[in-house]
């Protein structure tokens, strides 16, 4: 006890000035590490041609995304064509690093290809890291004026059906035409492999095909179609929304035409199932493995981007009508519409053409 009383002032002596001068001394700010987008560059990887409408939302929200995102990025479009976006979701998925700097934007409709059971989907949208997405993806069939189908009654009486243009089986548009014949027995022909949608209205112009199915935002949103209307060139045959959208109030949706056709319930179930693609619009998703921050960030990103005064006034200088849903919002959509009943799958496959 003795010895420890003695040395005590010792330790005042030596040892508190330099706690006195420490506690002096001005905070220093800890190490602040930088982000990790900073000095990086994000590819948004298209699953379309260059023009089309998925091509001009991807260039839309790549000006816009990087000043959201911590660090502000650099972002690029690179396009990636063919198999209904398929090939572009396989990159993604399977061969680009899950690093955050890929990001796919494949067909509304691509989770088509893995429900039927097809070899070439060689992903899982269960797995995808859903960012977000900017629009809805509500359908029309156009059909060229100087064909004798005026209306979706004509198609349906039709002996030789007509022929209209798509990318690919997994396209949203190829799928629209098989609904119209699941719900109402109007039969299409559909000319495959078109790279995108201007490659297909330019076929429509030369006379390759007659018809189309595709998004109603760009048929009332870009050229051709805006000269095709002032020329009367093409006619709307159905729109597939639950109501009539105003710039179409004279075309039947096909709830209307089931109603009125009578369409069994089955088959009614089966369209409902299907038409659940618009909801995805033109979404985007990185890859699974994806670590959580980066995935967290870029759906924060995406989120602020939505609103925007800059990329809102941008979609509408461009008339590309938004109708954003969050990362979140498009993973619970995926599940419901991947958990489906036996009965109504193989449905699904033989409207698809699956084995």
């Amino acid at each position: 006890m003795e010895l420890r009383i003695r040395f005590l002032p010792l330790f005042f002596v030596l040892v508190l000035p330099f706690v006195c001068l420490a506690l002096a001394l001005p905070a220093r700010p800890a190490f602040a590490q930088e982000p990790y987008y900073k000095g990086k560059t994000v590819r948004i990887v298209v699953g379309f041609s260059a023009g089309g409408f998925y091509d001009r939302w991807a260039r839309l929200v790549a000006r816009h995304l990087g000043k959201h995102i911590p660090g502000n990025p650099d972002i690029i479009v690179q396009n990636m064509p063919g198999a209904g976006s398929a090939i572009a979701t396989n990159y993604v998925y399977g061969v680009a690093k899950p690093d955050g700097l890929t990001l796919g934007m494949p067909s509304a409709s691509v989770y088509m290809d893995q429900l039927v059971g097809r070899k070439e989907a060689k992903f899982d949208v269960r797995k995808f890291n859903w960012i977000g997405t900017q629009d809805k993806r509500h359908q029309v069939v156009y059909m060229r004026a100087d064909t004798p189908f005026k209306s979706i009654e004509d198609v349906m009486k039709a002996k030789e059906p007509p022929k209209c243009g798509e990318t690919g089986t997994a396209s949203q548009g190829y799928l629209t035409l098989r609904l119209m014949e699941e719900a109402l027995g109007a039969k299409f022909g559909s000319v495959l492999g078109y790279p995108g949608g201007a490659e297909i209205d330019l076929a429509v112009e030369k006379g390759e095909v007659v018809c189309r199915a595709l998004s109603i935002d760009p048929f009332f949103g870009r050229e051709p179609f805006n000269t095709w209307r002032k020329k009367a060139f093409a006619r709307l045959l159905v729109q597939t929304g639950r109501t009539r959208d105003p710039r179409a109030p004279d075309v039947p949706t096909i709830h209307e035409l089931m109603d009125k056709h009578k369409t069994r319930e089955m088959n009614r179930r089966v369209v409902e199932v299907l038409l659940g693609v618009a909801e995805f619009g033109s979404p985007l998703f990185s890859a699974p493995g994806t670590p959580p921050e980066h995935v967290r960030a870029l759906r924060e990103a995406h989120a602020k981007a939505m609103k925007d005064p800059e990329l809102v006034a941008d979609a509408e200088k461009g008339k590309m009508d938004m109708a954003p849903s969050t990362g979140e919002d498009l993973e619970v959509i995926t599940q419901k519409i991947m958990d489906q009943p036996a009965d109504i799958i193989e449905r699904v496959k033989k409207i698809m053409g699956g084995k």
